[in-house]
């Protein structure tokens, strides 16, 4: 794909020529960040450009971004459990549906990073639990 790009001026900055070559990438998805090296044609003065797609580094991409969803699962469910509430109790505080937090829990869906945020304020600060409850 990016053969055709090459030797080509930059239609980015219409200052550098595209040639073949590799830029360290960097993504964040929730919070964390996935480092990887693009191959592709990039200019030479922008340094912007178009990368190849490349099959293994989305497989690397996808596998991370599970790692991250079944990490932060499982922290909603350590932090509920010590906080002593059901998943419907904990779905009711966070104004989810009575299946929300089993849900997010078996990782069949991803919680707003308003829920998260609560749970991990609520683990350091408890007290605050009787507060929310009384309204």
């Amino acid at each position: 794909m990016t053969s055709k790009w090459i030797g080509k001026r930059c239609p980015i900055c219409f200052e550098g020529t595209l040639r073949k070559g590799t830029k360290r990438q960097q993504l964040e998805y929730r919070g964390h960040s996935y480092e990887y090296t693009a191959r592709g044609a990039f200019c030479g003065h922008c340094q912007d450009g178009f990368a190849d797609q490349d099959e293994r580094e989305e497989k690397a991409w996808e596998a991370f971004r599970d790692r991250v969803d079944t990490a932060e699962a499982a922290e909603l469910a350590r932090i509920r459990k010590n906080l002593k509430l059901t998943q419907q109790q904990a779905a009711r505080l966070t104004g989810g549906g009575k299946n929300a937090f089993s849900r997010y829990e078996r990782g069949q869906a991803k919680p707003v990073a308003a829920v998260i945020n609560l749970f991990r304020l609520l683990e350091r600060h408890p007290e605050l639990l009787k507060e929310i409850k009384a309204g």
